[in-house]
């Protein structure tokens, strides 16, 4: 999953962001609001962590213009823990959820897993498709035997992302966007080496190729 992290502390996003990514996700980092407004728009985020008190442009001022542009990202305010009203004019700017710092980063991260799945419309909890349970904890995968399968970070992101999206039809740029952060090379042809590697672990019949389209993941409907 891929993050946009606002947060002009630099020191603290740092550490976040090096957390965040020992979890499997990706993250892009802006420190002030003019920035931070033109990647939320431009970029394919998955959830955008947003602290209000930016410099250049405030962050409810960066939210609002969000929403008003018809971005539904899901998105967590960061406040002080005593600015209980930057909390309501946050929801009404249309936040989805807040975090008072200092915070751990443990329920960060699951705020985080719990707004992506809800706005994919993903059951919260465990990740499972067609008999595949995905360990996000430990980032390995266990088959419907019982068997175990570790994963590198890139295969875990890829099949994370996939597992979220069944039986739709994803785009090695689509994958790539969400797979990658903003500052890495980011090659679509080197998705098929990642998708051979998840077909030598998991089996062919999950991850089929659209010939010109991409791939999709999953059993076929009946």
């Amino acid at each position: 999953m891929r993050v946009l992290l606002v947060e002009d502390d630099i020191p603290l996003s740092q550490q976040i962001k090096k957390d965040l990514h020992k979890e499997g996700f990706v993250v892009d980092m802006v420190d002030n609001g003019i920035d931070a407004e033109f990647m939320g728009a431009e970029e394919p985020y998955d959830a955008i962590i947003l602290d209000l008190g930016l410099p250049q442009r405030p962050g409810l001022e960066v939210l609002s213009h969000w929403r008003a542009q018809g971005n539904k990202v899901p998105i967590i305010i960061l406040t002080a823990r005593d600015a209980w009203h930057q909390k309501v004019d946050g929801f009404k700017a249309g936040a989805d959820d807040y975090l008072a710092k200092p915070f751990h980063i443990e329920e960060l991260i699951a705020r985080l897993n719990v707004l992506i799945r809800r706005s994919q419309t993903q059951d919260i909890g465990s990740l499972q498709v067609d008999g595949l349970k995905l360990d996000e904890e430990h980032q390995a995968v266990v088959d419907e035997k019982g068997s175990r399968s570790e994963l590198t970070g890139t295969e875990f992101r890829l099949l994370r992302y996939m597992m979220m999206h069944p039986r739709v039809v994803l785009s090695k740029s689509r994958l790539t966007e969400h797979v990658y952060d903003y500052s890495s090379d980011r090659d679509s042809n080197v998705i098929e080496v990642y998708i051979k590697r998840l077909r030598n672990k998991l089996g062919n019949e999950l991850i089929k190729t659209k010939r010109g389209q991409g791939y999709i993941f999953g059993k076929p409907s009946q």
